[in-house]
């Protein structure tokens, strides 16, 4: 049994992969939540990788790790919810469903701070995100599907409606 939890943590702006690769090389779990896009400049393209959420990482930790993580340069703070004192955990099974769409969607993720009114569960049936349960969303006319992380928002991505069923809920 593993005493790891989740934990954000923000670091300086512009320093995200910096620490993502600091925080690797001394072996610490982590996870900087990115996307790979082709920017276009009047002379050129390029592929570049955007950060999805700004001055934030993740991390999987224990106690002795988490202190080693704070100490390292750049690392501002834990997010801590208001009238607490210790970081916030987020909660396995969030983490691993924004994983996995943000590594098997063929779509653009965003993430949104709103508070997305809750919809209808579902689950992908189709394509590369089959298996990933979330929330069906409408945004802007187009069906997309939620991904919540309690304590920060939504990771949001396009998605055909005919790619998902409902899930049923066992009473």
């Amino acid at each position: 049994m593993t005493n790891k939890r989740w934990l954000a943590v923000y670091v300086k702006m512009h320093h995200e992969k910096k620490v993502r690769d600091k925080l690797t090389e001394i072996g610490i779990e982590n996870f900087l939540p990115v996307q790979t896009e082709i920017k276009q400049w009047s002379d050129r393209k390029k592929k570049v990788e955007r950060v999805l959420i700004p001055m934030m990482i993740f991390v999987h930790v224990d106690k002795d790790e988490q202190i080693t993580v704070i100490r390292q340069p750049s690392v501002l703070r834990y997010l801590v919810l208001r009238g607490e004192h210790a970081p916030t955990e987020i909660p396995e099974n969030q983490m691993d469903k924004f994983i996995f769409m943000l590594d098997f969607s063929e779509q653009p993720v965003n993430f949104s701070t709103n508070e997305l009114r809750p919809g209808e569960k579902v689950k992908v049936i189709k394509g590369p995100l089959s298996g990933l349960e979330g929330e069906l969303v409408n945004l802007e006319g187009k069906s997309n599907i939620a991904i919540r992380i309690t304590q920060l928002g939504c990771a949001v991505v396009e998605i055909n409606a005919n790619m998902v069923k409902k899930i049923e809920l066992q009473e």
